[in-house]
């Protein structure tokens, strides 16, 4: 029989690694956050899953130094539970997972997409629905047996839209055409064009084209299309009014592969679009669910992501109510992320 070695922590390394953000925590076996790091996007599809996994090493080595512990070669928790953004497909998980497991981190790991780590923050049991709107846009659905309901989530070419990034580049669409007359008016041209402090829209455009304006910045777009569809542009509303479709047809299509339609069932929503908590999309997928899922139960969370990554780890050691309860007292109370 092989001997497991002793971890330095016993407990759960929690990782949420998002397209624009990674959190990084020590909880201990008893709930109790030890030491927490943050660092920037995950990109597995870009960089490669081993070189992604190898980059959270420094965050790793942080929160571990701010419980107290400086970098070990050895073991250092008992379990690592990572929700990581772009695991979307079976094959991709797998890659990761064998990437986790070559560092030693934790005396066990595994390896989720991050969707499941929202659906777990905003639950107390193995069942429901989540809908992510960060950067990007996803939906999971999970049974008590296991059976899950998933969507490739590959951008356009799965038919995907709805995230922050895709709400940037169509608001810049119809921004640049409204300016040189091949769409029709909107708000949003001089709202972009002022945000950036730039003369026109087509002027933002060619900043990002030439390098002079980081593309990552284009996510801030996504505030000023809600400030412009607050004033009643109509371009922007409908932009919201297609997103929330978007929301309400992922969670509904989940709930009906799963048979949940007819069963009250939680409906979790967050990321940094939805975790905002704007009435006019907000309203808006609680009056489309109303419509075609009355049973569902919407609830966004504005917690921290890393919080689901956690709860999954304590789930995996067996951890009682107590932790869990002390560990979302922990988080619950933080401010919801930026989108």
């Amino acid at each position: 029989m092989t001997h497991q070695p002793e971890p330095l922590l016993p407990g759960v390394l929690a990782i949420d690694a998002g397209n624009s953000k990674t959190d990084v925590a020590l909880i201990g076996a008893d709930g109790t956050v030890l030491g927490t790091a943050r660092g920037g996007g995950f990109a597995p599809h870009r960089i490669g899953g081993a070189a992604a996994v190898a980059g959270l090493a420094p965050l790793v080595e942080e929160a571990a130094a701010a419980a107290g512990h400086p970098a070990a070669g050895g073991v250092l928790t008992s379990h690592v539970s990572a929700c990581l953004a772009n695991a979307d497909l079976p094959v991709e998980e797998q890659a990761l997972s064998a990437a986790l497991a070559s560092h030693p981190w934790g005396v066990s790991s595994t390896v989720v997409n991050d969707t499941f780590g929202l659906l777990r923050a905003g639950t107390d049991g193995p069942c429901g629905v989540a809908v992510v709107c960060g950067a990007g846009i996803n939906c999971v659905g999970l049974l008590p047996d296991g059976r899950t309901a998933r969507f490739p989530a590959l951008g356009e070419l799965t038919g995907d839209w709805g995230g922050g990034s895709g709400l940037a580049a169509t608001s810049m669409w119809h921004a640049v055409r409204s300016e040189d007359g091949r769409g029709g008016p909107t708000a949003l041209a001089r709202a972009i064009a002022e945000h950036f402090g730039l003369p026109s829209a087509g002027a933002v455009a060619e900043a990002v084209h030439l390098g002079h304006l980081p593309s990552a910045r284009l996510h801030e777009i996504v505030r000023v299309l809600f400030a412009v569809a607050d004033e009643g542009d109509p371009t922007a509303l409908e932009l919201i009014d297609r997103q929330a479709d978007e929301i309400v047809r992922l969670a509904v299509v989940a709930l009906g592969r799963l048979d949940l339609l007819d069963t009250p069932t939680p409906v979790v929503l967050g990321g940094g679009v939805l975790a905002s908590r704007h009435p006019l999309l907000l309203d808006n997928v609680e009056a489309r669910l109303a419509g075609t899922a009355p049973l569902a139960e919407p609830r966004v969370v504005v917690a921290p992501p890393v919080l689901g990554a956690a709860l999954l780890g304590l789930d995996h050691l067996g951890a009682g109510p107590a932790a869990q309860a002390r560990l979302r007292a922990a988080y619950e109370a933080q401010r919801p992320m930026a989108a």
